[in-house]
């Protein structure tokens, strides 16, 4: 609740200070501004809070089917393609090209999604990330998802993927965010009855280890 009060009290405080002042039309134009960015993070929230409930309480909602891995990762990648132009954010994807597993398309976006997000938003400068599958067994494919990044203090790795879980607010009050994204992906990998870790690499960043069977498990 607390996390929804905070843009909904944002978004009044504009339209109440626009509504009751002589503002001048710079300042309107920048209340608006500020109102505008409050909604859509106010959106994401109510999104984000929706896809965790549906995987919550609805597992039997999503239908598996045989999805290229590659293919997913490429379509997240792509989504944050201005940024990591902009950026100069190396990607390397050390996946197979035809590697399928039995998945619900739209939650292993969901996985690949945040975890780009999360990259980039707390990465740094100077960023690579590398995607790669690194063993596979008779029922699993294991993946890892790292970066070169900041990495995380020891203390906070355990609660990652907690709900609302910020390891530094005011960071994350500036880069946006809803908090969520690394729930979902925990939820999503525990869907399809995967498991995951995050650790600290030696050399510097973060690592996500997870894997996801290859046939779909009841």
């Amino acid at each position: 609740a607390h996390e929804l009060r905070t843009p909904v009290a944002a978004i009044l405080g504009f339209i109440e200070t626009l509504r009751s002042s002589q503002v001048s039309p710079d300042k309107q134009q920048l209340f608006l501004e500020r109102a505008y960015t409050q909604a859509n993070r106010l959106n994401e929230l109510v999104d984000d809070i929706s896809l965790l409930n549906k995987i919550d309480e609805n597992k039997d909602y999503y239908n598996f089917e045989d999805v290229n891995v590659k293919e997913v990762i490429s379509e997240a990648k792509g989504s944050f393609s201005a940024v990591i132009d902009e950026k100069k954010i190396m990607v390397t994807v050390l996946v197979d090209e035809n590697l399928k597993i039995k998945a619900n398309r739209s939650l292993l976006f969901s996985v690949f999604h945040n975890l780009f997000d999360n990259a980039i938003k707390y990465g740094g400068d100077n960023l690579d990330i590398k995607i790669e599958n690194y063993l596979e067994d008779e029922q699993y494919y294991y993946f890892s998802f790292s970066d070169n990044g900041q990495g995380v203090p020891e203390t906070h790795l355990a609660r990652l993927f907690e709900r609302f879980y910020r390891v530094d607010s005011g960071r994350s009050r500036k880069t946006g965010g809803t908090g969520l994204g690394l729930a979902i992906v925990k939820n999503a990998v525990q869907l399809h009855k995967g498991e995951i870790s995050v650790r600290n690499k030696k050399d510097g960043g973060l690592e996500f280890l997870f894997n996801l069977p290859k046939e779909a498990k009841s």
